[in-house]
C-alpha cells in the first residue's frame, strides 16, 4: 500500500528530501501561494505548527502556480516572503504542478486517495491534506477551512 514514505521532493533550497523522514508523524500537506487571497494562512498555519511541532505535527508547504498566476515568486523569493511575512518555521518545497499532466506524484497519490467537491483536482490554493502517523490520508479540507479549524483533527490524529 502506498504511504507518503514513498514519495520524495526538493526544498526551497533544491534539496531532494525523502518523505519517509516524516514517517512515525502528523503530516498536513498544503499548496501554498504568496499572493493569494488566503495567503494570511501561513499566519494560521504557523501557529498550529508551533502549538504541536513538539508533539509529532510537521506541515509541508508546496508552492503552486497553478492558480490565477498567484506564486510568481522563485524558490529564494517564497522562501524570503514567508520567513519574513509570516516567521514560516515549517518545511517549505520547491514550486510545483498540483493538476494536471505535470503534477507532483504526491499530488497525484492524495487526489486519489481523498477526492474533492470536484471530482480530483485541487481547486485552489491552501487544500489540506491532514496524513497519519501511518502514512496514509486521513481527511482533505478545502482552501477556505482556516488552519485553526483543522485542530480537532490533527489532535485526534496525535493521540492515534
Amino acid at each position: 500500500m502506498t504511504s507518503l514514505s514513498d514519495f520524495s521532493a526538493n526544498t526551497l533550497t533544491g534539496q531532494e528530501q525523502d518523505l519517509a523522514a516524516y514517517a512515525g508523524k502528523v503530516v498536513l500537506v498544503v499548496n501554498t501561494a504568496t499572493a493569494c487571497g488566503l495567503t494570511p494562512q501561513f499566519s494560521g498555519l504557523e501557529s498550529v505548527y508551533e502549538k504541536y511541532v513538539d508533539q509529532g505535527l510537521v506541515i509541508l508547504g508546496f508552492p503552486c502556480n497553478q492558480f490565477a498566476g498567484q506564486e510568481p515568486r522563485d524558490e529564494e523569493g517564497i522562501g524570503e516572503f514567508c520567513t519574513k511575512n509570516y516567521g514560516v518555521s515549517f518545511p517549505m518545497f520547491e514550486k510545483i504542478d498540483v493538476n494536471g499532466d505535470d503534477a507532483h506524484p504526491l499530488y497525484k497519490w492524495l487526489k486519489d486517495e481523498k477526492g474533492g467537491v470536484l471530482g480530483d483536482a485541487i481547486k485552489w490554493n491552501f487544500t489540506k491534506f491532514l496524513i497519519g502517523k501511518d502514512g496514509q490520508v486521513i481527511k482533505r479540507f478545502s482552501p477556505t477551512t482556516e488552519p485553526e479549524k483543522l485542530i480537532p483533527a490533527i489532535e485526534k490524529a496525535l493521540a492515534s
